[in-house]
This record gives structure tokens, sequence and C-alpha cells, in this order.
């Protein structure tokens, strides 16, 4: 005697929670996509199951992992939102079952070229995000039950942890390549000064748009760059990237830091609309005696010069890059860098705590600051005023003007 239909779709229920909460004990994520994807089709009686993820900065579907559809992954497609079976899915955030496949219903023609008679998808969610689409379909006319949508949004559910997880440190993993090959892995050799520098990543957000640069130009001027891109994780990083190297193609043209910051002013509120980003630039001379200093909406740096205490040197500080109006009225300040002295450039991460001012941070920081060798400088900063695992990315670049011989 045959079960009833209830009860044959309990125990389907059973095995499949089973078996996706023992995969996702034991399996990293693509193998676990994969171990779904089987699942489905022999519990579902389906010929094809495939997951789509959402490319949030493309705003795009796109494919990632198959079972009878192995092209889609294999030819990358990709359906931008609310376009073609997957899209409408993604927008509407509800399940859609189609009987009978027509080419009106799908952008993808390895769906037709396949024979797909019907198909069944929905949405997979992280929060209340959606993070992509799962969809089986049958080589045969199939009316998709009730029951069959149930089975399907609860490996969705346990897909769109394991998707969310993958595009994290994916974005983690990039973001942290980009920023690695940005940040200078080892400061240069420059005749008369000795230079360290720090980077602590939020904790929060494990990568942001803080950077430091230095470079040394055919003049014989020593640039010095330090800045912050709003924002964390990838879209930060790639921005941040951006403006260090338009940045250091305008520190060849230009000969004073102001100008070459009007340059990088209009280049992102060209390219880059949208993000805030602060930049101090400085240009140290041949000689190393003086320092000709521009601030784009940054803080100023920290100078201490040997038997005197340090202190904050008054420069005048512009506007934010792509904050308004590109602006013409940048200005240089330029500052003595006596024998022996020390510049401490550092973004808003260091000197900002929670329930205080920012000038108390300053303080701190300016009380901590000695004429030393730079190591010395940065390691007495860090233990001293990043006395808290920071929520925002902390750089610290120190620059020392080498005591005469």
């Amino acid at each position: 005697m045959p079960e009833p239909e209830g009860i044959k779709a309990d125990e389907r229920l059973r095995q499949l929670e089973a078996i996706t909460d023992m995969a996702l004990s034991r399996l990293a994520v693509a193998d676990l996509l994969d171990e779904l994807l089987d699942r489905v089709r022999e519990l579902l009686d389906v010929d094809t199951a495939a997951i789509l993820l959402m490319d949030v900065h493309a705003r795009q579907l796109v494919a990632t992992a198959a079972k009878g559809l192995e092209e889609e992954v294999r030819q990358g497609f990709r359906v931008s939102v609310g376009r073609g079976f997957a899209g409408r899915i993604a927008q509407t955030r509800r399940p859609l079952a189609i009987d009978d496949v027509t080419p009106d219903d799908v952008v993808n023609p390895v769906l037709l070229d396949k024979g797909i008679r019907s198909l069944l998808g929905v949405p997979m969610f992280a929060g209340d995000e959606v993070v992509g689409v799962l969809h089986i379909g049958s080589l045969t006319h199939r009316v998709f039950t009730a029951d069959d949508i149930h089975l399907l949004r609860l490996v969705a559910d346990r897909a769109g942890i394991a998707g969310q997880m993958r595009s994290t440190k994916l974005d983690q993993a990039a973001a942290l390549a980009l920023q690695r090959s940005l940040l200078p892995a080892q400061l240069p050799g420059v005749p008369g000064v000795d230079m360290a520098a720090r980077y602590v990543p939020g904790h929060d957000f494990g990568i942001g748009g803080d950077w430091y640069d230095v470079f040394t130009l055919p003049s014989g001027w020593l640039g010095v760059v330090i800045g912050d891109v709003s924002g964390h994780g990838l879209g930060s990083a790639v921005v941040m990237g951006r403006v260090r190297s338009a940045l250091r193609a305008y520190a060849l043209v230009c000969d004073d830091p102001a100008s070459a910051l009007t340059l990088l002013d209009r280049k992102v509120h060209h390219f880059e609309t949208g993000n805030l980003t602060t930049a101090l630039y400085g240009m140290i001379s041949p000689d190393r005696s003086t320092i000709h200093l521009s601030l784009a909406g940054h803080l100023p740096p920290v100078l201490a010069a040997p038997g005197r205490p340090a202190f904050v040197p008054k420069i005048a500080v512009g506007p934010p890059l792509g904050i308004g109006r590109p602006s013409a009225s940048r200005s240089t300040t330029v500052i003595d860098f006596p024998p022996g002295a020390v510049l401490v450039c550092y973004t808003d991460g260091l000197v900002e705590h929670r329930g205080e001012v920012i000038d108390t941070g300053i303080e701190r920081l300016t009380a901590a600051v000695r004429a030393d060798d730079a190591e010395t400088v940065c390691t007495t900063i860090m233990a001293s005023v990043g006395m808290e695992q920071p929520t925002d990315d902390v750089a610290v670049l120190a620059v020392r003007r080498l005591p005469a011989d």
C-alpha cells in the first residue's frame, strides 16, 4: 500500500534537514553548494539545479554552482536583477514556477538548449538581503507543488548562508590583497631620512580605505602621503587604489602639493563621485630642511624636534576631495624640518575614540611623540595612543630627518 503524500513529504523534509545541517558543519562553501544541489535533485526528482549568487556591485546574478547545467557556470552566465527567470525572482523576492517554459520566460539560452520544460525558483536570503537565486528544472512537464516550494526554500536558506559566507570571504580576500599590493611592503631607503609606518584594520570591518605612500621624485624631492577613503570593504579599497595611483601621476607634473591635490580633487569629482576622501600630501626638499604641506580635509601632522615638545603646525586645511565643487583655493604651507626632527602623519582612527572630542585624542598623540628614530616613534604611539582595539582603520607614518654628523 503506497504511503500517503503527506507522510512522504514529511520524510523528504526530515532527510533534507539532516543532510543540510550535517553538510553545513563539515564542508567548505564550494563543496556545500555542490552537495545541496545533488541532494535537492535527488529528493525533488528533477533534472537540473543551479545557484546564482548576487554580485552586489554590478546588481547581477552570477551562475556559481550547477548540476545538469554546468555550462551555465563554465560560460560565466550573468543576468541583471529584473531580467529573465532568476532576475524576476530576485526582484520580486518571491518563488516563481513555470509549468511550460517558453523563450519569453528565460534569457539564458542554456536552459532552452537543455530542453527544460518546467522551472521552479526561490530567492536566497541572508538576513533581509537577497543574496542569490536557487532554481530547479525538469525535462518533462511538471506542476510543482507547495511541498516542493517549501523544500526548495529550506535548501535556499542553507545555501543563502553559504553564499553570503562565500561572497564575504571573496570580498575580504580581494580587498586585503589589493590593499597589501598598494601599501608599501617596505618603505624605501632614502638618503637623509628614517621612516616607519603602521597599519591596523578596524576590527568591525577588517579592511578599509586608509593608505600611506612615500616616493622619490625626479627633482630629488621626497613625496609623503597619507589618506582615507570613506567606507570599508572592497569598494573603498578599490577607490583608494585609484586615488593613490592618480596622486602619484599628478606628483610627477606638479612641483607644489596644493596643485597636485587640486588635480586629484577634479579626478575624484569626475570618476569617484560619492566617495569622500581626505589626504595629506607633503614634499620634503632635497636637502631635507623644509616640508611643503597641503591638506585636503585631513588632520594636520605632529612635528617634534630635539629639545622641544611636539606640536601641531598651523596648516590651512582645504576641503576633502570629492565634496562640493572642485576647489581652486587650496594652499601649501612650508614648515622647517630641523636635523633630528620627526613628522608624524596619521588617519583619524588613531585619535577618534567614543565618548570624547577628537582634540583630546590629538593632544594624547602630541604628548606621546618625541624626536627619536622613526621605528621607536611608531612603537610608542601605538602603545600609548592606540590603547583600544580600533573600530576604524589606523594608519601612521613617521618620517625623521637624520641628525647632522
